[in-house]
């Protein structure tokens, strides 16, 4: 490799998506932040082009037979790429869902601990709590050898331990055997006298195998009595000093009081993920899918008559509607009264089986009328059996919203069985070390006390478990528990372990492509992330980063800005160089913004206050501390706090779920809070998230927000059409008619090469345009309904200026920064922050009352500071309606113009769920011990 390819990747002719035939060159061993306008090619440089290239040239360095069994990249629209390196990207995209990742098993820390559980950890009775230990032989008698000298004993196996029965055969086993003497409950009793048991007592049964005086030179015939006594109890030897005092030494895991024996561990015994070491109920997912009151009853003001008991009240037939009506005749209950004044009785009976059998006749959907006598097994039963063993979708489908996940009744969520979670460490067995936050589980394993022969096994895996847990630390996630499940992270949080892991790998010569690494991390962790990724290029690798964060950009070697719009507005590099090069140049916004020419301003004045706004008390949900919240509405609130404080648990799990469940009538389950006031304020709640509009290339943003409707009605209008006889239903590619058979309305075919990548043709009967030549031959304003989809939204503002209805819904769509995209684009191809600001756009051309709350998750993620002063435009106006806006964010170019902020914390995990500080952004900078005041003081200013 020449001079200038070992110091610098080079990219030539990249034109994948709307890059613009790009020639760049990235330092490496150096870290390089990506940044522009959200849909300017950032990530189709980094990641479709850069890893893309990076991954392919790996998988194509394999043979053709293991190729096929990995899933290979498209080969990028690039000329070539020289000074490339292996590539590995950590993006957002991959969160595993997979209800047995933990972010122990994500990370590998759990097989490390349960490698050390497995060899080091002692098992404790689960009836007594007294530690168990096993000896080998040798152990044995040295323990006995260091008795006074003189000191008299005799060594006992016990043959039998409490068990009823005469034992007969036993007995006649011993004598055989030769022993002498037998004690039996306490009594000593020659071998060979005829001794009969009573048979329904328990009893107890020891071999008196010898009888020693402790003294120098024994050593061989006391070896010789233990192997014997050994030899007959199975696994344990009792040493009777004669002054009633017994010593039990075993060679299995067995408690002297309770006769358990345990089986030695292996690392296998700590896997869920297993037969050896999972839960049997619940096969190591720590929870199963059972029927739930409160969604069988999710609304307690209802009459049984209104719908009350919602698992019932779509049945066909009269059969579950009889029973209930019985059983309210039995109590004396009218179904016309809300349900939350039944009787608990009544209530129980209905939800838990009923203790008297009913009799009744009832009118079968099947065969007329049917007479019915027994005990009714009750709802959650009922649905619980039913969804079991069904084997009909649909019925399963029907009963799934009533159900929810409840921890295991055997292993209370520790997923392991319970003969695993008898071992431990330092007090705490496999799944309370789980438990501990990662920051507090550095300390509990630093702590551990071994003796000198455990140090030797366990000092090698300790140092390893405590490598990866600093990793975690570093990179913020210091408030994470090893057992939380993978699934419930954060996209931020779940590229960030990952980035962990690859700093633990301490991989050298590797190009990294990381897709904004800030996301979700509070400014007060900002610096330890960035020295994190300052390792990765200081030990010699390159880091390639699409960021919008001001730290990070300040901090990177290189920064490329590519814009200057976004779409087909983008595509091509404003400007290269260190931040001091950036800020010079007047055409890149990144420098107008970085330098302070341009800024988001703070609003002069703050909405006012009204009486109305809705209450939490007592919200409980995973970390928050029992706390009261007021939400005031018609205002812009920020929920704030570091990660890990207990924003989601109170904005998603409880608000959001409280007024979905009560107001919109969602089957959803709110989390733990004592009560809530002030619905009646709001008659709407809208979430507004970034997951995909559509998860087909057949959705995109004027079938999601309805405009195509609308442009489809003008179509039908046409002379031409009128005249053909075509309907609204023609112009549709989704259905038959209309559309091209050939592709079936998708434009495009897939052509399967087996080892290599499937290649996307367009079709050629249509040549892409997903419509047949007829339907194509309608024209409005000289243009047919293919050309329609190609526009983008700024040229259809334009076109369809005179049709309000079409005009008020793409207008809103070029207000928040969407004008470059086409109304046919496949919301396959939209990034996140796209798709949310197409649903947002969707939410803003509905005629509103005033009255909605609407709820976003850190909406800034993959926005540039432009983008986000348009979406703060668009939240202010919903706000300015009346509406109400929560926003969970970390940006302070969203807090600032906020009119009320929350803010939890203090810290993260455990050490936070409570409230540091409320009120208008001016207040909260006053608070000394909220993070975020300090951060956001200067930005007021």
């Amino acid at each position: 490799m020449n001079k200038t390819l070992e110091q610098a990747i080079h990219i030539h002719g990249a034109r994948q998506h709307n890059l613009k035939n790009l020639d760049v060159r990235i330092p490496r061993n150096k870290m390089t932040v990506i940044t522009g306008l959200s849909g300017s090619g950032k990530s189709s440089l980094a990641f479709d082009t850069i890893y893309a290239e990076g991954q392919r040239r790996y998988v194509e360095s394999l043979s053709s037979y293991a190729r096929q069994f990995l899933g290979q990249m498209d080969k990028p629209d690039v000329e070539f790429i020289e000074g490339m390196s292996p590539a590995i990207a950590i993006d957002q995209k991959t969160t595993s869902r997979n209800p047995r990742s933990t972010v122990g098993t994500v990370t590998e820390i759990y097989d490390y601990i349960r490698l050390l559980y497995a060899r080091v950890a002692k098992p404790y009775c689960p009836i007594c709590g007294k530690k168990i230990e096993a000896y080998a032989e040798d152990q044995i008698v040295d323990r006995i050898m260091e008795m006074e000298e003189g000191s008299r004993f005799q060594l006992l196996a016990p043959v039998i331990r409490q068990k009823k029965g005469q034992h007969k055969k036993v007995l006649e086993r011993i004598r055989k055997e030769g022993f002498l003497r037998v004690l039996i409950d306490g009594e000593m009793h020659e071998a060979d006298e005829e001794i009969e048991l009573e048979k329904n007592k328990v009893h107890d049964i020891l071999v008196v195998v010898d009888r020693i005086i402790v003294r120098e030179g024994i050593e061989s015939r006391l070896a010789d009595s233990i192997e014997t006594a050994l030899e007959v109890s199975g696994s344990t030897v009792i040493v009777d000093t004669l002054d009633g005092n017994y010593k039990l030494y075993s060679t299995d895991y067995t408690c002297p009081d309770h006769d358990i024996a345990i089986e030695p561990a292996t690392p296998r015994s700590f896997s869920f993920n297993t037969p050896m070491g999972a839960c049997p109920v619940c096969n190591g997912l720590g929870s199963s899918r059972r029927a739930d009151p409160d969604l069988v009853i999710p609304n307690k003001d209802l009459s049984i008559d209104e719908g009350a008991i919602s698992a019932y009240s779509t049945t066909d037939g009269t059969y579950y509607k009889e029973i209930i009506n019985q059983l309210a005749k039995r109590y004396d209950f009218s179904t016309k009264a809300p349900i939350k004044e039944a009787p608990k009785a009544f209530l129980d009976e209905l939800l838990y089986g009923t203790k008297k059998p009913l009799n009744f006749t009832f009118d079968s959907y099947f065969s007329g009328k049917k007479k019915y006598s027994g005990h009714f097994e009750g709802i959650l039963a009922n649905l619980d059996r039913r969804y079991r063993e069904s084997h009909s979708d649909s019925a399963m489908e029907r009963i799934e919203p009533f159900l929810s996940d409840i921890p295991c009744p055997e292993c209370h969520g520790a997923r392991l069985k319970m003969e695993s979670l008898v071992f431990k460490l330092g007090g705490k067995n496999i799944y309370e070390a789980t438990l501990l936050p990662v920051s507090d589980a550095i300390d509990f394993f630093d702590n551990l006390e071994f003796s000198e022969t455990e140090k030797k096994i366990a000092d090698q895996v300790l140092k390893e478990i405590r490598e990866r847990l600093s990793f975690l630390i570093q990179v913020g996630l210091g408030y994470l528990t090893l057992a939380r499940m993978a699934g419930t992270l954060s996209g931020g949080e779940s590229q960030r372990i990952r980035l962990a892991t690859q700093i633990g790998s301490a991989l050298v010569g590797v190009t990294y492509v990381l897709d904004e690494p800030s996301i979700g991390l509070h400014q007060k962790d900002n610096a330890m992330l960035l020295r994190s990724l300052r390792n990765l290029t200081d030990i010699g690798n390159t880091l390639i980063v699409v960021e919008h964060d001001e730290d990070t950009m300040r901090e990177a070697d290189e920064i490329l800005d590519i814009g200057p719009g976004a779409g087909v507005h983008g595509g091509y590099i404003v400007a290269q160089g260190n931040v001091e090069e950036i800020m010079q140049v007047e055409d890149s916004i990144t420098g107008q913004y970085l330098s302070g020419r341009k800024k988001i301003p703070v609003p002069p004045s703050r909405r006012p206050y009204t009486d109305e706004r809705i209450r939490i008390y007592g919200a409980a949900e995973n970390n928050l501390k029992g706390i009261d919240v007021e939400f005031p509405l018609g205002q812009f609130i920020c929920v704030t706090g570091v990660s890990g404080s207990g924003k989601s648990s109170l904005v998603n799990e409880i608000l959001k779920k409280v007024v979905a469940q009560q107001v919109n009538k969602s089957k959803v389950r709110p989390g733990k809070y004592k009560k809530v006031e002030g619905l009646e304020y709001v008659d709407k709640i809208v979430s507004i998230d970034q997951s995909p509009i559509g998860r087909t290339p057949r959705s995109n943003p004027a079938t999601y927000t309805g405009v195509f409707d609308h442009i489809r009605d003008v179509f039908a209008s046409t002379n031409e059409a009128k005249v053909r006889g075509y309907e609204k239903g023609r112009f549709s590619f989704n259905v038959k008619g209309g559309r091209c058979e050939a592709c079936k309305g998708d434009g495009i075919l897939k052509v399967e090469m087996h080892f290599l990548p499937d290649v996307y043709v367009p079709c050629e009967v249509c040549g892409g345009k997903r419509y047949n030549r007829e339907t194509l031959q309608v024209r409005f304003k000289g243009k047919n309904i293919a050309d329609i989809l190609d526009m983008t939204v700024e040229e259809a503002v334009d076109f369809f200026a005179n049709h309000p209805r079409i005009l008020r819904k793409i207008e809103t769509l070029r207000d928040v920064g969407l004008g470059y995209i086409t109304l046919g684009q496949p919301s396959t191809q939209l990034s996140g922050g796209e798709a949310q600001r197409i649903k947002l756009a969707t939410e803003l051309s509905k005629r509103g009352t005033g009255r909605t709350l609407y709820i976003l998750d850190e909406p800034t993620t993959g926005l540039h500071t432009e983008d986000i002063r348009k979406l703060v435009d668009v939240l202010s106006r919903l706000a300015d309606k009346g509406n109400t806006v929560v926003v969970i964010e970390h940006n302070l170019d969203v807090i600032k113009v906020a009119d009320h902020i929350i803010d939890l914390g203090p810290d993260g995990g455990d050490g936070g769920g409570r409230i540091v500080a409320t009120g208008r952004p001016e207040e909260i900078v006053q608070v000394k011990e909220s993070y975020t005041g300090q951060f956001l003081k200067p930005v007021l200013e």
